[in-house]
């Protein structure tokens, strides 16, 4: 006939890797969402401000950061916006 198996010893095997592994995919998931909320709050915090002129035919030119014409412009723009909220 066949061998029988032998019951396991509580504590053994399966029984102790199952809250190990709970534990470590708890960990990953938590560390992979810090890592998400830093990266995300890293580029939000670099708002950059730009100036963006399109043209009806479709062209668009781009003022480079600190050049006089931006910046009157930027200023132009962030009195409208201070009016309009």
């Amino acid at each position: 006939m066949g061998r029988a198996s032998s019951p396991r010893p509580p504590g053994s095997g399966a029984e102790r890797r199952t809250p190990l592994r709970k534990l470590t995919t708890f960990l990953l998931v938590a560390l992979a969402t810090l890592a998400g909320t830093v990266l995300y709050r890293r580029r939000s915090a670099r708002r950059i401000e730009r100036v963006e002129l399109y043209g009806g035919d479709g062209s668009m030119a781009s003022l480079p950061d600190g050049s006089a014409d931006a910046e009157r412009m930027l200023s132009l723009a962030r009195d409208v916006l201070s009016a309009a909220g």
